[in-house]
C-alpha cells in the first residue's frame, strides 16, 4: 500500500475526535485508552476519515520568507513565526497545573508573557515568582504550543531551528504526539517522537528519541558538541519520518535511527508493524521548569535568560510513501571463540572510544575526565563527577540477551584511592531496566576480580549494554579496569 500526499494530510485533519491524553515524556536516563483491533478495521477508519477530510483547510505555507526546498520533498506546512502574536490556525496554547507530569514545577499558561513572537522568533520564556502567604514560596510558569487538529500528518521531514536556554532545572524540548491519542492505548503504547531535548544544566548534549511499547520501549540517540553549546546559537534539529524508519539529525549529522519498534497490551500480540507510527501526529514545543529528569533550579539558574527560542518550524512530505513494510530481523551478536560477548574485552585494541563500536566512553550531566586503553586495561580519568551516576560512564552496547538464559559478568578493577563505582547490565531499547542491577562495589588500590550472575527474565533483546558509572559517587580517583568478560552459563 502506498500513502500519497493527499491522502495523509486529510487522514490527519479529519481525526478530531479523540480519548484523554497519552501522557508526557518521562525520561529515566540520558539519557523520556482503548486499542485498536485489527489491520483491517484500522484501513476501514482511514478510509472513512479521508472521505470527511475533504472540506478541512489544508495548513497555509508561511511564504513570509525564502524556504529552502529538499531534494525529493514538497514543503507541507511551516511558520518563519515572522507575525506579531502565535499563529492560533497552526498551534494551540495547552495550559497545564504544576506537577501535571514528570514531578514538573511549571505551570503552562495561555499568557503571551510565557509565549510571544519577538524578531522573527517564538519565544517560550519560564518566569520564577516569588509570593508571599504567610511564608515566602516560590511559583514558576511557562509555554507549551501544539499543533494538534491544526497541523498533524503522517510521516515526513520536520526541521525546527532554536537556541535553548542554559541553566539548572531548565528543560526545553521538540517533540510529536499522536493525534488519536487512543489509537493504540496509553501511553507509551500510543508512541512518541522526541525530536529534541536538552538538559539546562548540560547544553552540550541533546536527545533524540523513540518511545514506544507496552512494555516500554525505547530508542534514544545524542549528540555532543565539542565546540560551543546549542544555547549559545540556533541549531538545526530534524527528523524524517517514515513507514518502516526514522532518522535523527542535528546540523545535517544522522546520529540517531530507528526502524525495530512495536505496540502491544502487554500479555497480548504486537499490533501490526509499523505501529504506533502509522498514524497521523503532530508537532510540539515547551520549556519545562524541573521535573525528575534535570532536577529542579537552584540559585544558580538565571531566570532573566531563561527563553527557549525558535526560528522555524518546516514540514516537508515526499509524494508518497510505500506502507508495504516489514519488521527488521533481530541480530543477535555471537560470542566470540572464548564464549565472551564483549568484544576488546582484554583491552588489546586501543580504539576509538567516541564511536559506536565495542567500547565507548560518555560524559553527562557535569561530568569532565577522560579515559584511554593502554597496558591491557582501560584507564578513566575523572576531573568533575558530575550530578548522576552515569555522569561518567563506560559502556559496551549490542550484548544478546535471551529471555531464560543465565549470564555471568567478570572484570578486574581497582582505583588510585578506596573509592565506590556501579555495575549493571541495562536495556536501552527496553525503557532502561535492568537485567543486571545497579550494583555498587568498593574499589581499592589493590585489583580486585568482581563475578556477578543473573537469569535473563525480560523479551528477548539484542541491545543489552553493560555499564560501569563512576559519576555522583564522591570521588574523582582513576579507575583501571580489565578482563571484562560476559558469558552465558549453564
Amino acid at each position: 500500500m502506498k500513502i500519497s500526499k493527499a491522502l495523509s494530510i486529510a487522514a490527519a485533519l479529519s481525526m478530531f475526535t479523540c480519548a484523554a491524553g497519552c501522557g508526557e515524556k518521562n525520561n529515566s536516563e540520558p539519557e523520556k485508552n482503548t486499542e485498536a483491533t485489527t489491520a483491517e478495521a484500522t484501513t476501514a477508519a482511514e478510509a472513512e476519515t479521508t472521505t470527511e477530510a475533504a472540506t478541512a483547510a489544508v495548513p497555509k505555507i508561511d511564504d513570509s520568507v525564502d524556504v529552502p526546498e529538499i531534494e525529493g520533498y514538497s514543503l507541507l506546512w511551516n511558520d518563519e513565526f515572522t507575525a506579531d502574536a502565535l499563529d492560533e490556525s497552526k498551534w494551540n496554547y495547552e495550559p497545564h497545573e504544576p506537577g501535571w507530569t514528570n514531578e514538573e514545577l511549571q505551570e503552562y499558561t495561555t499568557s503571551t508573557d510565557n509565549v510571544f513572537t519577538r524578531d522573527g522568533k517564538l519565544v517560550i520564556k519560564a518566569i520564577k515568582t516569588e509570593k508571599e502567604n504567610r511564608t515566602k514560596y516560590i511559583t514558576y510558569t511557562s509555554g507549551k504550543v501544539t499543533g494538534k487538529k491544526k497541523t498533524d500528518f503522517t510521516y515526513g521531514k520536520v526541521v525546527v531551528s532554536a537556541k535553548v536556554p542554559e541553566g539548572q532545572g531548565l528543560w526545553p524540548a521538540i517533540w510529536m504526539m499522536p493525534t488519536d491519542e487512543g489509537h493504540y492505548g496509553q501511553w507509551p503504547k500510543c508512541g512518541e517522537i522526541d525530536i529534541m531535548e536538552v538538559l539546562g544544566n548540560d547544553v552540550n548534549t541533546a536527545y533524540g528519541t523513540l518511545h514506544y511499547g507496552e512494555p516500554h520501549g525505547e530508542i534514544q540517540g545524542t549528540w555532543g558538541l565539542t565546540e560551543g553549546s546549542y544555547a549559545d546559537s540556533f541549531h538545526e534539529y530534524s527528523v524524517e519520518w517514515e513507514p518502516g524508519e526514522i532518522r535523527w539529525y542535528i546540523d545535517g549529522n544522522l546520529y540517531n535511527t530507528a526502524n525495530d519498534w512495536f505496540t502491544a497490551v502487554k500479555g497480548e500480540d504486537e499490533k501490526p508493524y509499523p505501529a504506533p507510527f502509522d498514524q497521523p501526529f503532530f508537532v510540539q514545543m515547551n520549556l519545562a521548569v524541573g521535573g525528575t529528569w534535570p532536577g529542579n533550579p537552584d540559585e544558580t539558574t538565571d531566570f532573566d535568560k531563561a527563553e527557549f527560542e525558535i526560528d522555524y518550524v518546516r514540514v516537508y512530505q515526499k509524494p508518497e510513501y510505500d506502507t508495504n513494510v516489514k519488521k527488521p530481523e533481530k541480530v543477535f551478536r555471537e560470542a566470540l571463540e572464548d564464549g565472551n560477548f564483549i568484544f576488546n574485552g582484554d583491552f588489546s585494541e586501543a580504539e576509538d572510544l567516541t564511536d559506536d563500536v565495542n567500547w565507548k566512553f560518555l560524559l553527562f550531566n557535569g561530568g569532565e575526565g577522560s579515559a584511554e586503553i593502554r597496558d591491557n586495561m582501560i584507564v578513566i580519568t575523572s576531573e568533575k563527577e558530575g550530578t548522576e551516576e552515569y555522569s561518567v560512564q563506560l559502556v559496551q552496547p549490542d550484548l544478546p540477551m535471551i529471555k531464560g538464559k543465565k549470564y555471568r559478568v567478570t572484570f578486574d578493577a581497582y582505583a588510585d584511592e578506596d573509592r565506590d563505582i556501579v555495575v549493571c547490565v541495562s536495556a536501552p531499547s527496553a525503557g532502561w531496566i535492568r537485567y543486571l542491577k545497579d550494583t555498587k562495589l568498593a574499589l581499592t588500590t589493590e585489583k580486585q576480580t568482581f563475578t556477578y550472575e543473573f537469569e535473563m527474565k525480560d523479551k528477548d533483546d539484542n541491545n543489552g549494554r553493560l555499564e560501569f558509572n563512576m559519576g555522583k559517587r564522591g570521588s574523582t580517583a582513576t579507575v583501571y579496569i580489565s578482563n571484562v568478560r560476559v558469558e552465558e552459563i549453564k
